[in-house]
């Protein structure tokens, strides 16, 4: 007993050193599809859709499904990711664990047939067999892992129930037909474990030979003669029930599918769509290549699709005679079991070659087509019966006087593949690397060089991404995809010329309608990827939207369910102001994929677009339903509720602002946005926290920068206000208000006339008309006592401006004092009664005034008296201003001029209504004592700030034998810091973030009935749409 401890130990010890490596891999390749983008792993999608999607997510019976039904295998990811989320290590651990599994129960397993000692053998090939490292590094791997647990645990049960030969232990009969559901729930190929349990039957429990069953199988056709006399009846119920759980399993998992197997292209498995003899001979062909894999795991690659393996198109071709050699190889193995009198020699290598066999002809293209040429993955279960046999001539060997030959070969053996298998799992560290490795082995592989592509375009590399890229397309002239990569990263160059032209080229290589034919059948889904690309190209020209409108709406004739075109179409539509069909495209969407968050996300602004803050509020809400990670709905719903101006709602909305938080510590639009949460509650020390964390994250935040020093300036701190003001003004030197308020620095605390003369001045040169510069800066006139030139600026600003009471009353005080001092005008002075005709008139007559001729100073001039009226008229003012602004609620809304965003400014005062700017009476100069200018304006709320979004929640499906065109990720995009483009497209996120190759477009809408701000659109992006595929 102890013996099989120890070798179990061993065993279990050797897989751990062979990968504890791989726990520092990422996700990669499928894995993107299936854990990144695959939102059955949410835990607040409902549990029920993993039984009614496919392995990738998609509704199984989609046309695009990739059928491939592995529930049970998507319901431990799920467990996965409520542990820890997307942070791979748990993933591979759990991988790693169940590898170490599955060898512990095939060491059970081989000790049926062989010797202890030649099991542990067996074992211990099998734990470092470098063929493995795909099914056991990769996390879609596990569907082969997780399989096998099960496919053993029904072959060991099934063995238990026929111990005794006349006897059935049915309750290990019952475990063992369970095991066998859940191996095929696991995937597929685990309902071959019915066909090994029925050679076991025959070949040891009744211990039959070849020979008898062939005269049992002539009996039952002829009807003479009888069964073989050592048949039991126990024997016919055990195959009874076995024949009839495989029955019920593929009758349940052809209905599943619906009847319809998946739909493969020529780029995913050329033979498929080879004419005869072309494609029997290379099916033919790729068993052999299969058996080499296994036999000399040296030159090892990801994806074996395209390319890889030329056809076999002639009778004639040398490879036709490895097939035959292979053919022999199985057919010599067979004849050995069938006339040896070794009874154990004949079970050893009729179990074998079972195994070998039987769970590979699911994948062999034999019977039907799969998505795929070759994939190492599938050989995890085949490679045992391999193991077993190579464990077998072992023995033999060291049975024959060669036993230290025996052991330095096995030994040596182990060696080699143990360092092979670790050296292996480093190449599935990142995409960059599984790619390059394969390129090294692989060179006919034009997925390989997309992939490569794709990696490099992640990190930003664009000009070597585009190397890449253009290689697949010299490796595969007609590859739609490796077409699509090169526009769009000539679209990250700004090389626009460029990009339509492979866009176009792409386009032209889609297959042409046929009379009579479905065109849905004949082209992969993603491949009208083309159409959303290049519309989303030619609308950054506003002048050929109605042809990017075409373009959608070729996409959709083409497939009525392409959700992708629905939601760039509603994009496009919104730009063109058609609100309405913008409305009922998105509607239509969700008729073909009603669980898209994105479509929500879409609607809703929509209604915002309309001015329907609730009914847009809904259907943002609805989107957080279908995925509660939703960046965009979450800071848009979050701004929303903080505007409908409800103590309650702002709670929500902080909630929400927190959990983007969390998600990403370095957004600084969630920084500002708690701080307006923050100034709604009168906390000015949370609100000034939030603001300056915001420009600390982002030195050039606009709105921040006003906010946190209006925030300073009220709170009678201006002079920790200024310096931000001189960084906003630095960085955005035309904002008017952000002059305003560093003016009235100047003037009040700073003292420095000179510089808050500048300021006023550089508002005039923006907006002649500034009522408010205007008056300042007759302000900084009378401090300094130049009258005659306060009164032509106080004359100007009355004409501009006849119903603002305080500004014609400063214009009598002034007035009245010149005509006190008896202060003489000139004629050129005298033009300040003059009508300017136009700003360029009071420039000039600004430019032209002489100082020289200015009467006295003011401050020597005016009486006590005449002193005493003035700060009683700015004492009362003052107090007016200030009430006021403790008052006021409503939100300055300025548009962001940052590179990702692009409006109009627009404000709103709570004195005057929208867009409409309420002229306050602004306290005028008190001369000896202080002087003070107009700013009679609030906070500047930040427009919603562009998102970038991420592969990470893109909505295109992700399916296994998608092409590298199609980077992995999808997906609404789905997807990291991402590097953006200014391209105009519009994110899915993807949503997302993960920021992956990502594109961006911004568009207005109506946030509130009083309130403007900036949305963006949830749309597909260009890297959105061509992700690498799965194998």
């Amino acid at each position: 007993m102890a013996a099989p401890l120890v070798l179990s130990a061993v065993i279990f010890i050797t897989c751990i050193v062979c990968y504890y490596n791989s726990l520092q891999c990422g996700f990669v390749f499928d894995d993107i599809s299936a854990i990144k983008d695959n939102r059955d792993l949410r835990p607040h999608m409902p549990l029920k859709n993993i039984f009614f999607n496919d392995f990738w997510g998609t509704p199984i019976h989609k046309e695009q499904s990739h059928k491939s039904y592995r529930p049970l295998c998507i319901l431990t990811f799920r467990w996965n990711y409520s542990l820890h989320q997307l942070e791979p290590m748990g993933y591979h651990l759990v991988n790693m664990m169940l590898h170490s599994i599955v060898c512990l129960m095939y060491f059970r397993m081989c000790s049926m047939f062989l010797p202890e000692i030649s099991s542990f053998i067996a074992s211990m090939l099998f734990a470092v067999h470098p063929i493995h490292t795909e099914a056991v590094t990769g996390v879609v791997g596990r569907a082969e892992t997780l399989s096998s647990v099960f496919f053993l645990a029904a072959f060991i049960l099934y063995t238990k129930s026929t111990k005794r030969k006349h006897v059935t232990g049915w309750r290990n009969l019952v475990l063992s037909m369970i095991s066998v559901a859940t191996a095929m729930l696991c995937k597929e190929q685990g309902i071959t474990i019915t066909g090994i349990c029925a050679v076991y039957e025959l070949i040891v429990t009744q211990k039959l030979r070849l020979s008898d069953l062939h005269y049992m199988l002539r009996s039952a056709v002829s009807g003479k003669g009888s069964l073989n006399s050592s048949w039991t009846s126990d024997a016919t119920k055990r195959l009874s029930v076995l024949g009839a759980t495989t029955i019920c399993l593929l009758m349940m998992r052809l209905q599943i599918m619906g009847s319809r197997l998946p739909v493969f292209t020529r780029f995913d498995n050329p033979a498929s769509v080879a004419p005869t003899p072309v494609r029997q001979l290379s099916y033919n062909y790729l068993i052999s290549v299969n058996l080499w894999l296994m036999l000399f795991p040296c030159d090892l690659c990801c994806d074996w699709t395209m390319g890889t393996v030329p056809l076999v198109e002639s009778l004639l071709d040398a490879r036709n005679l490895v097939t035959l050699i292979s053919y022999a190889i199985l057919s010599l193995l067979t004849y050995v079991a069938v006339v040896t009198d070794n009874r154990q020699q004949a079970t050893v290598i009729i179990m074998s070659l079972v195994f070998l066999i039987l769970p590979f002809l699911p994948a062999s293209n034999l019977f039907f087509p799969v998505g795929f040429v070759v994939a190492e993955r599938i050989l995890y279960i085949p490679s045992m019966g391999l193991c077993m046999l190579i464990a077998y001539g072992w023995s033999l060997l060291a049975q024959m006087r060669f036993k230290k030959l025996a052991w330095l070969s096995v030994g040596f053996l182990l060696l080699v593949h143990g360092c092979k298998t670790y050296a292996r799992n480093l190449d599935w560290e990142s995409e960059y690397t599984i790619f390059m490795a394969g390129l090294k082995v692989n060179q006919r592989n034009a997925k390989l060089f997309n992939n490569v592509g794709h990696a490099l375009e992640s990190q930003g590399r664009f000009h070597e991404a585009l190397q890449y890229f253009q290689k697949a397309v010299s490796v595969q002239q007609d590859d739609i995809g490796a077409h699509i990569n090169v526009g769009r990263t000539f679209n990250h160059l700004k090389m626009f010329k460029e990009a339509e032209d492979a866009y176009l080229k792409a386009k032209s290589l889609l297959p042409k309608a046929k009379p009579g034919k479905s065109y849905q059948a004949r082209i992969a889904p993603n491949h009208l990827n083309v159409f959303l690309n290049l519309a989303n190209l030619i609308a950054r020209n506003e002048t050929r939207l109605e042809e990017a409108d075409l373009l959608y709406r070729q996409a959709i004739s083409m497939r009525a369910d392409y959700t992708q075109a629905y939601i760039n179409r509603g994009d496009i539509l919104l730009k063109l102001n058609r609100t309405k069909e913008a409305q009922e495209v998105y509607e239509r969407a969700l008729f073909y994929d009603s669980n898209n968050p994105d479509i929500y996300y879409n609607l809703g602004v929509v209604f915002l677009e309309q001015g329907k803050a609730s009914q847009a509020l809904a259907y943002l809400d609805k989107a957080l339903e279908f995925d509660p990670e939703h960046e965009q709905a979450l800071l848009n719903s979050a701004i929303l509720l903080q505007e409908l101006g409800r103590a309650e709602l702002r709670k929500v909305a902080r909630e929400r602002l927190l959990k983007l938080l969390r998600k990403d510590a370095t957004n600084e639009r969630v920084h500002f946005n708690l701080g307006m949460l923050a100034m709604d509650d009168r906390d000015i020390a949370g609100a000034e926290h939030w603001f300056r964390r915001a420009v600390q994250l982002k030195e050039d935040f606009r709105s921040a920068l006003f906010n946190l020093a209006l925030l300073l300036t009220d709170d009678h701190r201006p002079l920790e206000a200024a310096p931000f003001l001189n960084q906003l003004v630095k960085f955005y030197p035309d904002h008017v208000k952000g002059l305003i308020l560093l003016g009235d620095i100047y003037i009040n605390t700073i003292k420095d006339l000179d510089a808050a003369e500048n300021c006023y001045k550089r508002i005039l040169q923006l907006e002649p008309e500034n009522i408010q510069g205007l008056h300042n800066l007759c302000v900084v006139y009378v401090e300094r006592g130049n009258l005659l030139r306060a009164e032509a600026c106080l004359t100007r600003a009355h004409r501009l401006a006849p119903n603002e009471e305080y500004v014609l009353r400063h214009l009598n005080i002034v007035q009245s004092k010149i005509n006190k001092l008896q202060i003489p005008r000139t004629s050129e002075e005298g033009r300040e009664f003059e009508d300017f005709g136009d700003a360029h008139d009071f420039q000039q007559y600004e430019e032209n005034f002489d100082d020289d001729n200015l009467g006295g100073d003011f401050d020597d001039e005016l009486g006590a008296d005449d002193l005493e009226v003035i700060e009683d008229i700015g004492r009362d003012i003052t107090h007016s201003h200030n009430h006021k602004a403790s008052l006021r609620k409503a939100y300055l809304v300025e548009k962001e001029e940052d590179s990702d965003v692009a409006g109009d400014e627009t404000s709103k005062f709570t004195d005057n209504g929208l867009h409409q700017q309420k002229l306050s009476e602004t306290r005028f100069a008190q001369t000896l004592q202080e002087s003070s200018v107009q700013n009679g304006f609030t906070r500047e709320n930040n427009p919603n700030p562009t998102i970038e979004v991420t592969p990470e929640q893109q909505n295109i499906s992700p399916q296994e034998t998608q092409y590298s065109a199609f980077n992995s990720h999808q997906r609404n995009t789905k997807h990291k810091s991402h590097l953006t483009s200014t391209d105009p497209v519009f994110s899915n996120t993807p949503t997302s973030q993960a920021e992956r190759r990502q594109e961006e477009k911004s568009s207005e809408t109506i946030f509130s009935d009083s309130l403007k701000k900036q949305i963006q659109r949830k749309t597909l992006s260009h890297n959105e749409l061509n992700k690498h595929s799965s194998s």
